[in-house]
């Protein structure tokens, strides 16, 4: 029923493919209007209003390996490195 179909991105004018399948996934949710940009510039524009994440070093508590962590670590509390906390969580 459907098939691919050429579009041109009105952001960066490149061509992109509007597959068969992501037309029948439009239909089944009922939009009408076919996608305006390429996957690269909604992905931009999706995350252009998005904060870059800080992340923090620490030593690791467990095996003193360099930790990095979405939070400031204070004075007196324990960090773990990825690999120490799902060990921690395993048990």
């Amino acid at each position: 029923m459907y098939e691919d179909k050429t579009l041109v991105c009105k952001e960066c004018g490149q061509e992109f493919i509007f597959s068969a399948g992501e037309q029948e996934f439009y239909a089944e949710k009922g939009f009408v209007n076919e996608p305006q940009r390429c996957k690269s510039c909604r992905d931009a524009r999706k995350n252009a209003g998005k904060a870059e994440r800080v992340m923090y070093t620490a030593v690791c508590a467990s095996c003193g390996g360099e930790a990095k962590v979405p939070f400031e670590p204070k004075e007196g509390r324990a960090v773990y490195c990825s690999d120490c906390f799902a060990k921690m969580n395993e048990a």
